[in-house]
């Protein structure tokens, strides 16, 4: 269940009794951001990546209408939205409410019988800070129509609808990982997903483990570009695989040895991006044989490598981040540590002894500062349950009351 400060739920409430009426059959969605525990840059080489929800989670209040309009309104984010269900269109890009108003249009296109409905947003996810707050209100928006006009869409296609709507509806080119865990995940358990096929396993987290999450600050301001330039470098080894060995399509499909056959024939940036990805996706397997196994030390020590190949050998690291990785590291009770997200700034993920987190927040909010010149948010966390209805009065203590 996730955890909401009483500021947070008083203003979701008085939003709600601003927005809606006493006749209004209110019902309450909830959708958990997400961090990628290990697995990084493989989703779009058809890898396998290892993420988990949090207890951070988006509340979507919805109730329906018979008027066939759409009001959605925010606690944090402007400005409100009112659109017909019969009028569709895509506002200016940075505007909240295009995630839902790409939701309910492919709905409609794979033939949902919608009506109306009034929306009342509020997350504890930060925005813009990598964990997936976009995906969250996408899942919450399908799920919630799913449950109040039917008939319920299974959670793997909801999770496909909602990054195509992100794909060409909102147009940024994410994969399928984001959405998946959101309307998927299970409690205590992270998220095995192989990106080519969508088949998943669920995989034990130790409970006396928290997973601790440690934003930079740092704007990732050179996040979209370079993306785009590793996608390409990765591409490019392909291509020289392939030459080697036909059936090759992505880097899913290579190893050690193949990468050692490509080394003379492309530059060295191109090899060592490969060489990330590659190992990267061994060091996603490994981790989940280690946590099925128990062995969360030895997770912890695959989560250490990956940053190193992340900084290294993708080069998708920054100061920042180092800097962050480097003091969790340094925290006794400290598994691992990592960067986690596109890079350049954003987040790291920590697994630690439960009974060290409140060490390692110390340690961050003390040394961060000073030695990065940059505030820093910590937020600690177990792994959390995908989107799920709740009863509203029981997780706000009442609307009306």
């Amino acid at each position: 269940m996730p955890r909401f400060e009483r500021e947070f739920t008083q203003r979701l409430v008085q939003k709600a009794r601003d927005t809606f009426t006493r006749d209004d059959e209110i019902r309450c969605f909830v959708a958990p951001g997400r961090v990628n525990l290990i697995g990084e840059h493989t989703d779009y080489n058809d890898g396998f990546v290892l993420p988990a929800a949090l207890e951070l989670a988006l509340v979507a209040l919805m109730a329906p209408r018979d008027d066939g309009k759409v009001v959605a309104v925010s606690i944090d984010e402007s400005p409100d939205d009112e659109f017909d269900l019969g009028s569709i269109s895509k506002l200016p890009d940075g505007q909240w409410s295009n995630y839902v108003r790409g939701v309910v249009l492919a709905l409609q296109d794979q033939g949902g019988d919608l009506g109306g409905f009034t929306m009342v947003v509020g997350s504890t996810i930060p925005v813009g800070s990598g964990l997936s707050s976009s995906a969250a209100i996408e899942v919450a928006t399908g799920f919630g129509l799913g449950k109040l006009y039917g008939p319920p869409i299974p959670r793997p296609d909801l999770a496909i609808l909602c990054q195509r709507v992100e794909n060409e509806f909102v147009g940024v080119n994410c994969g399928i990982m984001d959405q998946f865990i959101v309307a998927n995940a299970k409690e205590d358990h992270a998220l095995f997903l192989d990106c080519r096929t969508l088949s998943s396993d669920d995989v034990p987290i130790p409970t006396d483990l928290a997973v601790i999450v440690c934003d930079t600050h740092k704007p990732r301001t050179l996040a979209g570009s370079k993306y785009n330039e590793r996608r390409a470098e990765c591409e490019e080894a392909v291509r020289a695989m392939a030459t080697i060995k036909p059936s090759v399509s992505s880097l899913r499909d290579a190893d050690p040895e193949l990468l050692a056959k490509i080394k003379d024939k492309v530059s060295d940036d191109v090899y060592r991006r490969a060489r990330h990805v590659i190992g990267e996706n061994r060091r996603v397997l490994e981790s989940v044989r280690a946590l099925n196994q128990g062995d969360a030390a030895a997770f912890g020590r695959l989560m250490n490598e990956s940053h190193a190949s992340l900084r290294d050998d993708y080069e998708v690291s920054c100061h920042e981040l180092d800097v962050m990785v480097e003091i969790c590291q340094g925290v006794e009770g400290v598994l691992g540590s990592r960067m986690t997200g596109a890079g350049f700034g954003g987040c790291a993920v920590t697994l630690a002894r439960a009974e060290a987190a409140g060490q390692v927040e110390r340690a961050v909010l003390t040394e961060y500062p000073k030695r990065a010149s940059l505030k820093a948010s910590v937020y600690r966390s177990r792994a959390s349950a995908g989107v799920k209805e709740e009863d509203p009065d029981k997780l706000l203590g009442g609307i009306w009351e």
